[in-house]
């Protein structure tokens, strides 16, 4: 599973977790969330670059990422 393998996907999972959703209500919002980005992949033609994804949370300056800073069990 991705969440074994991917920064982002990880801290998206444990946030899920740490607000209180279920395994499996945490595990469909990581999976509609894969979907928009591979929907997006092939509306114009390109390989994931977990590079460039991280880039444009950054851009977007994503909850995630800023959770993703603070140490495991701190409130978001």
């Amino acid at each position: 599973m991705t969440i074994r393998y991917s920064f982002w996907a990880k801290t998206y999972y444990q946030e899920l977790r740490a607000r209180g959703k279920a395994h499996n209500a945490a595990v469909r919002a990581f999976a509609f969330k894969w979907l928009r980005i591979l929907y997006g992949c092939w509306q114009d033609r390109k390989l994931y670059d977990e590079a460039k994804y991280l880039l444009s949370l950054q851009k977007r300056q994503s909850p995630l990422l800023q959770a993703a800073a603070k140490p495991l069990g701190q409130p978001a």
